[in-house]
């Protein structure tokens, strides 16, 4: 088994050398479009980070009545982590509420020190959900129990937040798909020239009685090393380029939701992604390729 499988991976070396341009055409063809994926991974992953980030801030905010007696706010906050979606709750005083908003307005928020002797505003319960989705299922719920003065989440961002979620996601995996299978597409031609070229030899094997998987080997493991040396540039340019844009990218957009995935693991993840794609097109491709000249 051994001396076989080096006798065809010799076979796929002198395959590589003998048919050099044909080699470089390949290798090509994984380069550029795991480049192309390389590049939409790494844009896609962090928009889903940074749309994940987004959707854990998502929480309801419970006014409470100002009617309502401490052990009436007691009994609603039992109430409300009975509820199946809720996954914490917490307590903010008038003070709080009004020191947060001061906090939000920066510079500008001294105009409502005149509020600090009367404060105008409710008690309040901030709640998370288990799943950021459920805020909307989990406000409406809560709106009908006692002493509950309002309900908000903000409905029309979280609703559109959600939206711009869920299509991201959906677009990525699409175009993802697409060009995984484009790249299959032209590695299969690209390889299926350098396999044409070939088919007297072929039929030769087939002839003197070599079977099929005898002749698929060398083309296997010819597919599987233009497609892991196919993936060395994208790789390359991946480890060498995405530290530096984080460092540039970070410093301008501090403070806001826009947060890169960090170097380590991501990076090493993403190369190891693009490495078995490469793999793997450059198997399906040889693979694919070679079916119709077995055909003897």
């Amino acid at each position: 088994m051994i001396r076989t499988l080096g006798r065809h991976l010799r076979e796929s070396l002198k395959s590589l050398g003998r048919n050099t341009w044909m080699t470089f055409a390949s290798i090509s063809a994984v380069t550029v479009t795991l480049i192309l994926v390389g590049v939409f991974l790494v844009i896609m992953f962090n928009l889903l980070n940074m749309a994940s980030n987004a959707e854990k801030q998502v929480e309801v905010k419970v006014l409470i009545d100002l009617t309502a007696k401490q052990d009436q706010k007691h009994t609603l906050e039992q109430e409300i982590k009975k509820i199946s979606e809720i996954s914490s709750v917490k307590y903010s005083s008038k003070e709080e509420e009004l020191k947060n908003l001061k906090d939000s307005f920066g510079e500008d928020g001294k105009v409502f020190s005149m509020f600090d002797q009367e404060n105008p505003l409710n008690d309040a319960y901030i709640v998370k959900t288990t799943d950021p989705q459920d805020a909307p299922k989990a406000a409406k719920k809560i709106e009908k129990l006692d002493n509950v003065y309002k309900v908000t989440y903000g409905k029309e961002n979280v609703d559109r937040l959600f939206n711009i979620s869920n299509v991201a996601k959906f677009i990525g995996g699409v175009l993802v798909v697409g060009l995984l299978f484009t790249a299959m597409f032209l590695i299969s031609n690209t390889i299926k020239i350098t396999i044409f070229a070939r088919r007297k030899e072929i039929e030769i094997m087939k002839l003197v009685g070599a079977t099929n998987w005898f002749i698929r080997w060398p083309f296997f493991i010819e597919g599987l090393l233009l497609g892991v040396c196919g993936a060395i540039i994208p790789v390359a340019l991946l480890l060498s380029t995405y530290d530096y844009v984080v460092q540039w990218i970070a410093p301008k957009v501090q403070g806001t939701i826009i947060e890169l995935l960090p170097y380590n693991p991501f990076v090493f993840q993403v190369s190891a992604v693009l490495v078995l794609i490469g793999a793997l097109i450059g198997v399906w491709g040889s693979l694919m390729s070679i079916r119709k000249f077995l055909k003897v």
